[in-house]
């Protein structure tokens, strides 16, 4: 199906997967879940949560059969909301930030005093995104005191401080390249590959207010996703007959709804999941829809690919874009994980393989 195309709307469906034999994870928390994040180096799953907790599942996938085992949780201090989330390159340690304004360090495998993450970092208001550095080994926090922050983790004041036009919504690491997403529709871009030096600054092309942002694997560009139902594909580099687009996605007749996160698989497709209940599989390469899913009975807030890219998890959770006023107590909040195979996900016309 061509990008754009319209789905067509379903009356209240029952259910809370996208596929009737996705794994439901155990001890998904009390509450919204904000970020989904696999380790780079093992099948290890990492969930953050409103309810203030960090938790770690290890992940297996036999035959297509996915199993998840809860391994260790710990919360920010005072059960404050945890927004994000980001694993080191060697896997062994998770970044998170939240509401309670700081970075924190969560070395996987060791119980931190009083189950609370080491904090590494701070802002003057709310961690919206964090991400990891593979090539200075630095984490990077973006938060809605308009501060872009550089820590390493062996110091307590910030490596470096970069001021935003406005507040950070999202920022996406790949290799040498950072994206950041800022309230007004700024998208700014970064050479780190040493220190942080900005490669380019622009609007983005979608006139709607920013609420994901995802680097592509090879660096050539990102994808950003709106709250009205539309993704925006942009090049930072001139690809031979590559050009910027935007498309339609994640709307029922008349109705549209944000785009939560978008996921790119190491083939270069990529995911995008909405308050819609919606998981579609995208090739912006060929422009074309890969494969769509049945709507879900709940937003799905959060996805990722893990680095095999044979595991996709997602939750189905109040993503709290509305606030609290839409907030129905009591609503579940469930993680699935759903075995990927390589036709669903591989490029058409593509023969690559894991």
């Amino acid at each position: 199906m061509a990008f754009g195309s319209s789905v067509a709307s379903v009356s209240t469906p029952s259910n809370s997967s996208i596929a009737p034999n996705d794994h439901n994870v155990a001890s998904a928390g009390n509450d919204g879940i904000s970020s989904l994040t696999w380790s780079p180096k093992s099948n290890h799953l990492v969930s953050t949560n409103w309810d203030g907790g960090v938790r770690c599942w290890e992940c297996y996938d036999n035959n297509a059969q996915i199993q998840a085992l809860p391994k260790a949780q710990v919360n920010h201090e005072g059960q404050s909301p945890v927004l994000c989330s980001a694993f080191s390159a060697d896997g062994a340690k998770v970044f998170t930030g939240g509401a309670d304004k700081a970075v924190r360090m969560w070395t996987l495998g060791q119980e931190p005093p009083n189950g609370i993450p080491q904090q590494i970092g701070a802002h003057n208001s709310p961690v919206k995104s964090v991400g990891y550095l593979p090539t200075t080994n630095m984490v990077v926090s973006g938060g809605w005191d308009n501060m872009l922050k550089f820590w390493d983790a062996r110091q307590s004041t910030p490596a470096m401080e970069i001021q935003l036009p406005e507040r950070c919504y999202d920022l996406d690491v790949q290799q040498s390249l950072l994206v950041v997403a800022c309230a007004g529709r700024h998208i700014i871009s970064y050479d780190v590959q040493g220190q942080p030096r900005e490669h380019s600054r622009k609007e983005s092309p979608l006139k709607f207010q920013t609420r994901c942002i995802a680097a592509f694997p090879d660096m050539t560009g990102f994808s950003v996703g709106s709250i009205e139902g539309r993704v925006g594909v942009h090049y930072l580099q001139k690809v031979r007959g590559k050009d910027p687009f935007a498309f339609k996605c994640h709307r029922q007749d008349t109705n549209v709804f944000s785009v939560n996160a978008i996921a790119f698989h190491k083939f270069g497709t990529f995911a995008t999941v909405g308050s819609d209940g919606v998981v579609n599989f995208w090739d912006k390469d060929n422009k074309q829809r890969l494969k769509g899913f049945p709507q879900t009975n709940r937003p799905i807030s959060c996805a990722n690919f893990n680095a095999e890219g044979n595991m996709f998890a997602y939750a189905s959770s109040y993503a709290w874009g509305k606030g609290s006023a839409h907030y129905t107590p009591g609503t579940p909040n469930e993680i699935y994980i759903h075995h990927t195979p390589d036709e669903e996900i591989r490029p058409k016309g593509s023969n690559r393989t894991r």
